[in-house]
């Protein structure tokens, strides 16, 4: 049953926006092993900061929602549910971002986040974090990643009317970066 609402969401959301069939792109036109700068971050994330001994080197675009569901009184956030491109403009798929928190790149390679810390710089939208890698597996840019910071998000709040059933659920379109750190050599 979740996937299908899961499928009609991202489905309509996508609809929305007037997003055709997308192009694929090469993992070299997002990976920056050398070069790639960490964002710049307001005073009040600086406890989002990655770790001084990692360096980012995959940075990907998403557009999504976040799953919520009405419990009776109020919405519990359930998961996320986007895709990753290369491109700010959405095009050239990476990768998708689903329960877990889970990345998972197109070769298969895949981790799991554990949140560390939080912001909110946009009290319109979902909260910039930092996450430390719980797991990963497969090959690929994913089986590289100690950390992941969430920045620059617009949306994804859980909606403010409340739910007409036990158990709707509801998308909240969102989009965000995700900046993806490595241990430096």
């Amino acid at each position: 049953m979740y996937s299908i609402i899961k499928n009609k969401i991202v489905s309509g959301f996508l609809m929305v926006l007037g997003m055709a069939v997308l192009s694929g792109a090469s993992y070299a036109s997002v990976i920056k092993d050398d070069g790639l700068q960490a964002p710049s971050l307001p005073g009040e994330c600086s406890g989002i900061q990655a770790p001084a001994d990692t360096v980012p080197f995959f940075h990907t675009y998403a557009i999504g929602v976040q799953v919520y569901r009405w419990n009776g009184a109020s919405w519990d956030f359930i998961a996320p549910i986007a895709n990753l491109y290369a491109s700010p403009l959405f095009r050239g798929k990476v990768g998708t971002h689903y329960a877990g928190p889970t990345w998972e790149s197109n070769s298969g390679s895949k981790v799991v986040g554990r949140r560390l810390a939080g912001c909110t710089p946009d009290i319109t939208a979902v909260p910039w974090l930092l996450l430390e890698s719980d797991s990963v597996t497969g090959p690929g840019p994913f089986s590289k990643v100690s950390h992941i910071q969430r920045v620059n998000t617009s949306g994804g709040l859980a909606p403010t009317m409340p739910g007409t059933t036990v158990g709707e659920e509801k998308g909240v379109p969102y989009t965000t970066e995700y900046y993806f750190y490595r241990t430096a050599k």
